[in-house]
């Protein structure tokens, strides 16, 4: 029978009569059937099964989606369509080298104008005067995100400017395409190192469903002159 809350830890010092009650109930209990009654110190809730026993607390744990599938990235779905209108201007923070320019090729190809800043001070100082439709910063560049200077200017940004840029953070422990992570880090898109070959591909998929998803708030902003 039960005689200490399983939250609070406390005693129970259950009267007589409500002994004989709380028997009466459990004996009317259909098979795999629980009770729940409220401890009176604490308030929480109590489960009891049929034997009187609290029970037992459930292990499993809630586990984000995994990853999605890439095996559409070398099919070539989204090869050669049309170029993206309307996103002029796109800013690469990444450590110079062949994957910076792939990088910049592939922006090129569905449409922007790239442009490399070399220190994140140029790259702050670009930012006062230019509104970039699309920033890719890599993960390292500055140790760890977290310790990343223009990851946290850009998790700062008032959403008048922050809504309109396409945010892209790609680095070795990120997963491509990946929303529930890309939503975790405050940017619009997560790609991992070893798919930046296809990042014109990823473009082209990922682009069309943001401008989908905020499209229209984003006009009628402009239409009320709110940008």
């Amino acid at each position: 029978m039960l005689t200490h809350c399983p939250h609070c830890q406390r005693s129970l010092r259950l009267t007589y009569e409500q002994i004989f009650r709380l028997e009466q109930a459990l004996s009317q209990l259909d098979t795999g059937r629980m009770l729940t009654m409220k401890c009176p110190l604490c308030s929480s809730a109590i489960t009891l099964e049929k034997s009187g026993l609290p029970a037992p607390k459930s292990t499993s744990q809630v586990q984000p989606p995994p990853p999605p599938n890439l095996d559409w990235l070398t099919t070539g779905l989204y090869r050669g369509e049309e170029k993206i209108a309307d996103v002029p201007m796109a800013l690469i923070l990444h450590r110079p080298g062949v994957q910076r320019e792939r990088i910049g090729e592939a922006l090129e190809a569905v449409g922007y104008q790239a442009f490399m800043a070399d220190t994140m001070q140029d790259a702050l100082e670009r930012m006062r005067f230019i509104n970039y439709s699309c920033i890719i910063l890599q993960t390292e560049l500055e140790g760890t995100l977290e310790q990343s200077t223009f990851h946290t200017h850009m998790r700062n940004l008032t959403m008048d400017r922050r809504r309109y840029i396409f945010y892209i953070l790609t680095g070795d422990t990120c997963h491509t395409l990946y929303d529930l992570e890309a939503l975790a880090c405050s940017a619009n898109l997560t790609v991992n190192t070893a798919d930046m070959r296809h990042l014109d591909i990823i473009l082209r998929k990922s682009i069309p469903a943001y401008e989908e998803l905020f499209g229209p708030f984003l006009e009628e902003l402009n239409i009320s002159g709110k940008r």
